[in-house]
């Protein structure tokens, strides 16, 4: 992972020569146009650092969405209390923009609430902690509507699909619930490993999708993750922040699910 951070890091240090160089200013950048390139830049920058690149290209933006941070040259740009982020701008394009740096990392402070586990013996026999063993989990247990408040049925899961003016998107996991005063909900489902990191860019695209999508559901944005080896579920309870263009966390509860219940 090493070897690929340092590779990934000399690629889109090249990428981002312009701003590097002042050729494309942190002002104009700051002002709302963002850094926007192709996706041929990152092919282009490998061919001329003589690095090879991965045989998935997109691994490179996807290492420094959810696991690796930016480059410190890059990162040194953005000012304080704000962050880079990389979104999709259409069909191989991207767009790197600053915006406020929104944590959300589960809070050591909470204790977990414990809830019992009815998933199936044969089921929880083989639990791993990756993403979709979390999300299984989370259906089992219906965990995602106790958290929200709302019934809810898991509609899709692993959607790859395009949103427009963005790109090619996927989202873990679709929630479709129902209030008792009726007003229909659609949960968007980010699921993450214990090292990874939420992805703001992630959020913001669901929440692009779901509204045009459902455009008759209220959209609530959800994060999860294993924490504690795998034994214990951090969710948050996600927002827009339309005025900041970012995000914001609304809830954060940590749940345990025990096989014993008393």
């Amino acid at each position: 992972m090493a070897e690929s951070n340092n590779r990934y890091s000399a690629i889109l240090l090249e990428v981002f020569s312009p701003v590097l160089t002042g050729a494309i200013s942190i002002e104009h950048i700051m002002g709302g146009a963002g850094f926007e390139f192709p996706r041929v830049a990152i092919t282009a920058a490998a061919v001329k650092l003589g690095v090879v690149l991965p045989k998935n290209l997109g691994d490179i933006v996807y290492a420094f969405r959810y696991r690796a941070e930016f480059p410190s040259a890059i990162r040194d740009l953005a000012p304080a209390g704000k962050k880079w982020i990389i979104a999709g701008a259409g069909r191989s394009k991207y767009l790197a923009r600053i915006i406020d740096d929104v944590c959300v990392s589960p809070s050591e402070a909470l204790a977990p609430i414990k809830m019992p586990d009815v998933t199936p013996p044969n089921i929880r026999a083989y639990a791993g902690s990756d993403e979709q063993q979390l999300l299984s989990r989370l259906r089992e247990n219906e965990l995602i509507g106790l958290f929200v408040g709302v019934k809810l049925w898991s509609h899709q899961n692993h959607l790859r699909t395009t949103v427009k003016g963005i790109g090619q998107i996927e989202i873990d996991e679709i929630y479709l619930g129902i209030d008792k005063y009726g007003v229909q909900y659609v949960i968007p489902v980010q699921a993450k490993r214990n090292a990874d990191k939420h992805g703001i860019v992630q959020t913001l695209q669901d929440i692009r999708y779901c509204k045009a999508q459902y455009p008759n559901h209220v959209c609530i944005p959800v994060s999860v993750q294993f924490i504690a080896e795998g034994n214990v579920i951090a969710m948050f309870r996600l927002a827009e922040d339309v005025e900041k263009d970012s995000i914001k966390v609304i809830e954060e509860l940590h749940y345990v699910l025990s096989s014993t219940w008393a």
